[in-house]
């Protein structure tokens, strides 16, 4: 593990055009930093935290590795991919409620496009959650029957995160057993990393951290697998940001078991300050 989060930072840091010296400064020393970027060493919670901060590193604002196309107009799609890859959701949700896109819908597959980055665009700007969760749904009404596209992986796993944002522990769980049903053996492309990161996502809006350990690890997993560095920067934020969380919390039963967790993931005493 050591070896692909230090190769995530220094992918990170490189597109960013950030020196050693800049990343680590006020941070670690410039030595631990590339001891890191080799995989030398792993940093604490509290280390890469500050680390992703740096980088810029979002829990909330990740882009698709390849967007689906909501039209066969090739000006469209490219506007909407723009627009995703910059995070900008208001004109994203401007853009997709113009009658012009509308117009410009013709198959199943890019009206449930559509309606899923409708949902996107509503919950980025913390629309009315129904709202919300009712765009999801049209998304994977529009999906095929007998398929499970990646797209429609994403559209139960986003639908995930809505429920468990409303607390519905059950309709989280079977909503993530629909989105990974057969996903080892499915056809390899990069947004389905996503769906692993998601579902961590949803479990630490529920507090379930042992969930968001088991599947962020196993996201970590299926990335490697893949030769795909794709999510890992976000994968690795969000089990920091669990540590860390779980660093504040009143040593409890199952304490040993958290620190066995987090000493494994981040190779020292998992609440020890660097």
């Amino acid at each position: 593990m050591a070896v692909e989060l230090g190769s995530m930072i220094k992918q990170t840091r490189k597109a960013g055009h950030l020196t050693q010296k800049q990343l680590a400064a006020g941070i670690c020393s410039q030595p631990m930093l590339s001891a890191i970027e080799q995989g030398q060493y792993t940093p604490n919670a509290k280390l890469l935290l500050a680390l992703c901060k740096r980088l810029g590193i979002s829990l909330d604002e990740i882009s698709l590795s390849a967007n689906f196309d909501i039209s066969a107009t090739t000006n469209l799609n490219q506007k909407l991919d723009r627009l995703c890859n910059a995070h900008r959701y208001q004109e994203l949700l401007d853009f997709l409620q113009a009658d012009d896109v509308l117009d410009h819908i013709e198959t199943d597959a890019q009206m449930q496009a559509y309606y899923y980055y409708l949902g996107v665009s509503k919950w980025h700007l913390q629309d009315d959650i129904q709202t919300v969760e009712t765009d999801f749904q049209l998304s994977l009404a529009n999906a095929h029957p007998n398929q499970l596209s990646a797209l429609t992986r994403l559209g139960l796993a986003s639908t995930g995160i809505i429920k468990a944002q409303l607390g519905y522990v059950r309709a989280v769980e079977k909503l993530f057993d629909q989105a990974f049903l057969g996903i080892e053996k499915a056809a390899y492309e990069e947004n389905l990393n996503v769906i692993f990161y998601l579902a961590g996502m949803s479990y630490f809006e529920l507090k379930q951290y042992p969930q968001v350990v088991n599947w962020l690890v196993k996201g970590i997993d299926f990335a490697t697998a893949h030769d795909s560095h794709y999510m890992l920067a976000n994968i690795y934020y969000l089990l920091a940001k669990t540590a860390d969380i779980e660093e504040q919390k009143d040593l409890s039963d199952d304490a040993h078991r958290r620190s066995e967790i987090f000493s494994e993931l981040f190779n020292e005493k998992p609440y020890e300050k660097f």
